[in-house]
């Protein structure tokens, strides 16, 4: 395979010419980009066309972008996977420096360069911009500004900041090369218990529809092109509705309910990225019972993607699946966990495949075999016409996004660009402002925020040297003049595979223990109580003896002072209304929102001083 070396400041503003000395129509960006589409379509063979197909993952932390240190699985390095599977869209997981991953992205564009076609590779990401860290969904902000997670974009309410933090987050993304961004998710939080919660903008489909919209503009602006970043929403048609809240990343949770009839609800906040133009989309995993559609996963469902999708909506967008819907992760020789083909557990991986195509999905999300569409094609069980009908769509995709014309990045900008500090101090007022003030004393002293002075804190969750500029610190609730103490919503730990321990899932209470030493600290001094809210929480015993109540949905221990000490506002409202018991939660319709009797805080409360 031929070495490409990446161009630098000197280099034109298309491709070079190609080694017959002359631009194929292909390269040349002066020409319509359906006629690009075209004249590379008919270059292609169908092992090139197959690659075409797959989307998976490669880390920047190894030099060639296989897999690194404590992935799951051994991945083929990347130069197997351009060079030989003739792969070009790579989901990047861990990111070091700004540098590092700028130089690592031409390194990656060079390799493809080298090709036969030269067919530039594009990188696409998971959300990197708030506090979460789950490999499987999102990661730390690490280099990029931070910012609240979704939930607190939801709690601020406001489309021109979530417009603003899609440019910001656009600008990283392009220093980097990453040019899809696997998000936003336009479901719908109407299952208290479900783990995917934090990524979504709340249980309001009119709220979600309005920032799903500005998110969109954010990255891909009013169309895509040379400075977009494209935009695959997701789960279509709405995850969220989940039998007992339990996640259908696992077998246990495939099963996604409409006991209230509320299908529907659930499309709004989709509706409302077609019309902001998404480019493209990713059906989730679940299997929905009861309601007439065949019982398959979403990914397989015809109904679902050609008939609703393409269909009623005329969306001829890139369609992605959920990660894994065809091949079981093997680790040492067992299977760490199985593909999520729920619903069509029984077929071969061939048959899942075809069944995907058939259902009218484009790429492979998460998987890495592109002789399995080969041996569909040759064995004449998928027509090579409908396999082109997904590669028009996908390089249509790559030559709207400018990347044929100049994939190259300059790792200077990038170092400059890459939370920068105009970046990083918008990520942190918006962390400032998500802060949701749910009570404020309400006994006779009256309102116990904001705190003023220096009084003697005792902290918990919080880091002492970020107390201490603040107050002065003590080891000692009893000498206290306040206490504040920094929770996390609770959950039900999971022993499975390693992905279960990274969901949070089941009980929203806090256990008999942890609860009775956390209302012991309420009793010995007044305390602020701040809680991280990546689901709602079942909290009413805290809420009754703390003497102030907070919730943040991403927000450092700094800005959380700043609000609590008054040097900012508290301007968050609940994106989820917050049940008053178990029970309650047991009785909702999970398609359903603001179902839940008498909550202890209703969707929409937040305070302010």
């Amino acid at each position: 395979m031929a070495t490409a070396t990446p161009r630098t400041a000197d280099r034109p503003t298309f491709r070079d010419l190609n080694k017959n000395g002359r631009l194929d129509p292909y390269e040349d960006p002066r020409r319509p980009v359906e006629e690009r589409v075209e004249d590379l379509l008919a270059q292609l063979t169908l092992e090139e066309k197959a690659g075409l197909l797959f989307h998976t993952g490669v880390g920047v932390d190894t030099p060639d972008g296989g897999a690194g240190p404590g992935t799951a699985a051994r991945r083929p390095p990347a130069s197997e996977l351009v060079g030989a599977r003739l792969m070009n869209h790579f989901n990047v997981w861990a990111i070091a420096g700004a540098r590092q991953t700028a130089e690592w992205s031409n390194r990656l564009q060079a390799l493809a360069e080298g090709t036969r076609l030269g067919i530039p590779v594009t990188i696409s990401s998971d959300p990197r911009h708030a506090f979460s860290d789950n490999p499987a969904t999102s990661f730390m902000a690490g280099p990029f500004s931070q910012w609240p997670e979704p939930l607190g974009l939801a709690a601020i309410g406001d489309p021109a900041l979530v417009e603003q933090f899609g440019d910001i987050a656009r600008r990283e993304y392009l220093a980097l090369g990453i040019r899809v961004a696997l998000h936003p998710m336009a479901d719908l939080a109407t299952e208290p218990r479900w783990a995917r919660t934090n990524g979504t903008f709340g249980e309001d489909a009119q709220l979600a529809a309005r920032l799903t919209a500005a998110y969109i503009r954010g990255f891909q602006g009013a169309t895509l092109g040379a400075e977009s970043v494209a935009c695959m929403t997701k789960h279509f048609p709405g995850g969220g509705p989940q039998q007992d809240g339990e996640d259908p990343h696992f077998p246990y949770g495939k099963e996604q309910v409409y006991p209230g009839g509320n299908f529907d609800y659930h499309l709004i906040p989709f509706e409302a990225a077609f019309a902001a133009g998404t480019a493209q989309i990713m059906p989730y995993y679940g299997v929905p019972v009861g309601i007439g559609l065949e019982e398959v996963a979403f990914g397989f469902n015809k109904g679902v993607i050609t008939g609703l999708l393409r269909e009623k909506y005329r969306f001829d967008g890139v369609v992605c699946t959920d990660w894994g819907l065809l091949t079981d992760m093997v680790v040492d020789g067992r299977v760490a966990m199985e593909a999520r083909a729920w619903g069509v557990e029984g077929l071969s991986r061939e048959e899942r495949a075809r069944k995907a195509l058939e259902a009218g999905c484009d790429q492979f999300g998460g998987e890495a075999c592109p002789e399995v569409v080969v041996g569909l094609v040759r064995g004449g069980r998928v027509a090579e016409a409908r396999i082109d009908e997904s590669v028009r769509r996908i390089l249509r995709d790559k030559f709207r996004l400018g990347l044929f014309d100049d994939p190259y990045l300059d790792p200077d900008a990038a170092e400059r660009i890459v939370g920068s500090a105009p970046y990083r101090a918008a990520g942190e007022a918006a962390q400032r402002r998500s802060i949701t003030l749910l009570k404020n004393g309400g006994g006779p002293g009256g309102a116990t925020l904001p705190l003023r002075g220096r009084p003697r804190l005792y902290v918990e969750g919080i880091a002492p040297e970020v107390a201490r500029d603040y107050g002065d610190v003590v080891a000692d609730s009893a000498a206290a003049e306040v206490a504040i103490l920094r929770l996390q919503a609770p959950y039900e730990p999971r022993d499975g595979n390693f992905l279960e321990r990274l969901f949070h899932a089941g009980d929203l209470r806090f256990k008999e223990e942890e609860l009775a030493r956390i209302l012991g600290l309420l009793a010995r001094a007044p305390t602020v109580v701040d809680i991280y809210l990546d689901r709602p929480a079942v909290i009413p015993e805290i809420a009754a003896c703390s003497a102030a109540l907070l919730a943040n949905f991403g927000a450092s221990d700094a800005a959380l002072l700043d609000v609590v000490f008054g040097r900012a506002a508290p301007g968050g409202r609940l994106p989820f209304e917050l049940p008053s018991s178990m029970a309650a939660v047991l009785r909702q319709h999970p398609d359903v929102p603001y179902d839940s009797e008498d909550p202890l805080f209703p969707f929409g409360h937040g305070l302010a001083y």
